[in-house]
């Protein structure tokens, strides 16, 4: 197996334990009970000029533990004192050390919205995102096929979620776009290998309609990178592990959002 299908493996084991404690119709209850939600996420990414979305992250299946020291909270408060336009929360707890706590702790402490990046496999996981206080989900064709991806995109609009679609490679371009995709990003990260290639936002950019908002997420790391999404005509860029590593969160994404 890749590490994308033990990832997949993994979240669906997750979601059935889940389903055992909150049944799957309770969970998408609640999740209708609360008020529809705003699209708030593409909204704070449609503005003008380049949104920056970033990321809480403990740990990784490449670089294994990124923060040993992980106050999740003065994190994303950091950020949003810096400028960023939206957090992603790692929610996956074997290879990312991510929690749910996490991101319901972090979407009452701050006003911008969060994404649960996490990898979806069931729509439950998208009842639950909302009811833990989500702006975003995370769904990536490599797991979703087209059908089910087009699926789980009417349900995040039923809820008034954003639905950050992830492609690889131009063949996942064309699904996103044909299942209705609003926000497509371009992961320069292999999630079969974890090798990282920058250059793969700039191959696959004109896949992209206009219209359809871009993200290039993974390989972030200086102002030059960053200008350079920005020429290809990117809207986002989600970084994560340069912000982790860095002493002072707070400067670094002053620093890059300098760049521009």
């Amino acid at each position: 197996m890749t590490i994308l299908e033990e990832l997949a493996a993994s979240a669906r084991l997750r979601t059935e334990q889940a389903k055992e404690t909150v049944p799957a119709e309770e969970m998408k209850t609640r999740a209708l009970a609360l008020p529809k939600g705003s699209f708030a996420f593409e909204h704070a990414l449609a503005k003008p000029g380049l949104s920056f979305i970033c990321e809480c992250k403990k740990a990784s299946p490449s670089k294994g533990l990124i923060a040993p020291d992980f106050p999740y909270l003065e994190i994303a408060k950091a950020y949003e004192a810096a400028g960023a336009d939206a957090v992603s929360v790692l929610t996956e707890p074997k290879w990312f050390l991510g929690s749910d706590a996490y991101l319901e702790e972090i979407a009452q402490a701050v006003k911008i919205p969060c994404l649960r990046k996490d990898f979806t496999v069931d729509e439950y996981m998208i009842w639950q995102a909302r009811c833990l206080g989500a702006s975003a989900v995370l769904l990536i064709c490599s797991i979703l096929g087209e059908r089910d991806l087009a699926h789980d995109l009417e349900v995040c609009d039923r809820l008034g979620l954003s639905a950050l679609v992830e492609i690889h490679d131009a063949s996942e371009a064309a699904a996103a776009v044909r299942a209705g995709a609003r926000i497509v990003g371009v992961n320069n990260r292999n999630l079969k290998d974890f090798t990282v290639d920058p250059e793969n936002s700039r191959r696959l950019r004109d896949l992209v309609p206009p219209e359809v908002l871009f993200v290039s997420e993974s390989g972030v790391k200086t102002a030059a990178d960053v200008r350079a999404l920005e020429a290809i005509g990117a809207d986002a860029v989600l970084v994560g592990e340069t912000l982790m590593r860095a002493a002072d969160k707070k400067a670094k994404l002053q620093e890059l959002r300098g760049a521009l």
